[in-house]
């Protein structure tokens, strides 16, 4: 296993192969959430990126910004913590396609829209770590999934407090899905210093 990895010195290749499980990862997601909304939905390039807790906020529109975001842990061969966030119209959005229309008017989310909200979450999160167990053989296991709505600097501050230590670097993955409606999100990837080594291994580097 890598010793001492730095994120601040990942290579070209390894980056690649980090993009291209971002593109599995978008592509299965994809395909779970047409299978949940009983609807064709189809997805744009996603644009992946590492960078540093604080650009997150900015990338997304300002860290407050109103969001959405699905909070898990990650367990087994990795360990850190995984983020979906979307901006708060587009979860609506997302949420009112599965209710079928029938989510309630207005910007709160009712405890049916957050259950659904989490669900969601759960599956596209899924897809994900799928992909990335698929393509380095590596266990992994999310936890329970926690969803919150809140502004975005205040979200980020959770993976930021518990996964800090490796120069407050993480893998940003945004990714479009679309049908009439834009569904835009944000898959964020937190490992902790010792799992980007076991990652870094594991794909053979």
């Amino acid at each position: 296993m890598a010793e001492e990895f730095d994120l601040e010195k990942v290579s070209h290749e390894y980056y690649d192969v980090l993009k291209e499980i971002g593109n599995i990862g978008a592509g299965n997601a994809t395909t779970a959430l047409s299978q949940m909304l009983n609807t064709k939905v189809d997805m744009k390039v996603p644009q992946v990126r590492m960078m540093e807790f604080k650009e997150v906020g900015t990338t997304m529109g300002g860290e407050d910004m109103i969001v959405a975001g699905i909070y898990l842990v990650v367990e087994g061969d990795i360990t850190g913590s995984i983020m979906f966030m979307q901006r708060k119209e587009s979860a609506k959005n997302m949420v009112n396609k599965l209710m079928m229309g029938m989510a309630s008017e207005g910007d709160d989310f009712s405890e049916m829209e957050l259950s659904a909200l989490k669900e969601i979450g759960n599956i596209i999160t899924g897809a994900y770590l799928n992909s990335l167990s698929t393509l380095t053989g590596l266990t992994i296991y999310p936890s329970v999934p926690e969803v919150c709505i809140d502004m975005a600097g205040s979200l980020l501050s959770v993976p930021a407090a518990e996964f800090g230590a490796i120069g407050d670097g993480l893998l940003l993955i945004q990714t479009d899905f679309t049908d009439d409606d834009s569904m835009s999100g944000y898959f964020i990837l937190v490992p902790d210093e010792d799992s980007y080594g076991k990652i870094l291994h594991s794909l053979g580097f």
